[in-house]
């Protein structure tokens, strides 16, 4: 069993080493130039379309808000928490400028992920919509064996990195702050994700419209207290961070060089983990939204890389180094922990800590759940979605009171290579993407003018 766990966790860094992280910045960098910085020029619009505009009688399933939420449900987790400190306590401040980088670049690969599920999406024999990796590579690159590798990696990821280690970590925070038995934890658990999944997407979407703001509302509100009280010391940390991006520094401590490359590596490697974007996971989400417009419900998905990386990730990241947390040669896995307890006052800050990673893992969990059952149904069909639906509850148990290293560097493998037959659809359509958007910023403008007289 050792080997075989060496074995995967050599493969996972085999997969997902630098020339997977070149392809990935590579096609955001790509699609930024091919759509002229569309995510820079149309971020306000699509904040507004996602926050403030309803289209609750166009085809789909789930409303612009609620397919962001789903989205964000499985994106937002401990990458969010412990993989920012792992970045910087590695990196140095330096690698918060290359997540920023990966995500400016990321946010267009989302952009070009949510064109293509909604253009390409089918309706399935429970009358939801299916969309996806596996159907634009299917039914717009023509490459229908992709499409069914995507959904096998897929699927197979959904219980390793979605499922079990997501429970797992629940259990273990809930262990350690408040002795709480990990197989309690895990029924508990499996019963309230099985109450949520059951009721398929519609249900996900209304429980991850509620629970994501919230959480993040609530942890990005610490930050925000945390930098306040630390407010002198914010520029500084912005300096440290542009600065140290190109002239590397010393991390965990003064103990380890960071030189400029490690900076780079880290930043990238952890903005890809924490957004997702380039992964095929998160158009899975995007298919089931209420629009007739493609391009609409991309802008919308293009703002979850926005929210997860520029915001979530950015305060993780200053209270950091503003708190000084990052050259404390504590644990990365509760530098975090460590920031807010000095941030905060008596244990308010690890009980946001311990309440995020907890909830952060749960709507990882649910999340993933749907990604899962789309990448199953593409495979085998809707007969196996209940018996699905019902195994995924029942290993969220296992995954609370089972060591997993093994199943974590499984799962991570297989979730390196959804990102290859994606990336392959995004470059081989991209010049569908590209008219899409043309197409729709022409219709934007004869709008314009029919209003405006002009």
């Amino acid at each position: 069993m050792t080997e075989l766990n060496n074995f995967f966790a050599s493969l996972s860094s085999y997969v997902w080493g630098v020339p997977l992280l070149i392809l990935l910045v590579g096609t955001g960098a790509l699609l930024t130039f091919r759509l002229r910085g569309l995510q820079a020029r149309m971020l306000p619009h699509a904040l507004y379309e996602t926050f403030v505009k309803s289209k609750p009688n166009e085809q789909g399933d789930i409303s612009h808000f609620q397919a962001l939420m789903l989205a964000l449900a499985a994106t937002i987790g401990t990458g969010n928490i412990i993989g920012v400190a792992t970045a910087i306590s590695v990196g140095g401040p330096g690698a918060l400028f290359w997540m920023w980088v990966t995500a400016a670049l990321g946010m267009a690969t989302k952009y070009a992920e949510g064109v293509l599920a909604v253009k390409y999406r089918v309706v399935d024999e429970n009358g939801e919509m299916a969309g996806g990796p596996m159907y634009y590579l299917e039914r717009g690159l023509g490459q229908k064996w992709l499409g069914v590798l995507f959904a096998l990696f897929g699927s197979i990821a959904a219980f390793g990195i979605g499922n079990t280690v997501q429970a797992n970590a629940v259990a273990s925070n809930l262990k350690e702050t408040f002795n709480i038995s990990p197989l309690t934890t895990g029924i508990v658990l499996a019963v309230l994700t099985g109450i949520v999944i059951i009721g398929g997407v519609k249900n996900i979407g209304r429980v991850s419209a509620v629970m994501v703001p919230l959480m993040a509302t609530i942890y990005v509100a610490g930050c925000l207290v945390i930098l306040f009280r630390y407010a002198n010391e914010v520029p500084g940390a912005l300096w440290l961070v542009c600065h140290d991006a190109f002239t590397g520094t010393a991390a965990m401590g003064g103990f380890l060089g960071a030189a400029v490359m490690i900076a780079i590596q880290k930043g990238v490697s952890r903005g890809v983990f924490s957004n997702e974007s380039g992964m095929g996971s998160a158009p899975i989400a995007a298919a089931a939204a209420k629009t007739n417009e493609p391009c609409e419900q991309a802008l919308v998905s293009m703002t979850g890389t926005f929210i997860d990386t520029l915001v979530i990730c950015t305060m993780t990241g200053l209270v950091l180094i503003v708190t000084g947390a990052w050259q404390s040669g504590a644990e990365v896995s509760i530098l975090t922990k460590s920031a807010f307890d000095a941030g905060l006052p008596g244990n308010a800050g690890g009980y946001i800590v311990t309440f995020g990673l907890v909830f952060f893992s749960y709507s990882t969990l649910i999340g993933w759940s749907y990604y899962g059952e789309k990448c199953v149904e593409y495979l085998v069909g809707v007969k196996a979605l209940l018996p699905y639906r019902l195994l995924y509850a029942v290993l969220v148990i296992v995954g609370a009171t089972t060591k997993l290293d093994l199943v974590w560097n499984f799962a991570d493998v297989m979730n390196g290579l959804m990102a290859i037959p994606n990336l392959i659809g995004l470059l081989g359509l991209s010049g569908v993407v590209v008219a899409e958007t043309n197409r729709y910023l022409a219709s934007r403008q004869e709008l314009k003018a029919v209003k405006t007289g002009h």
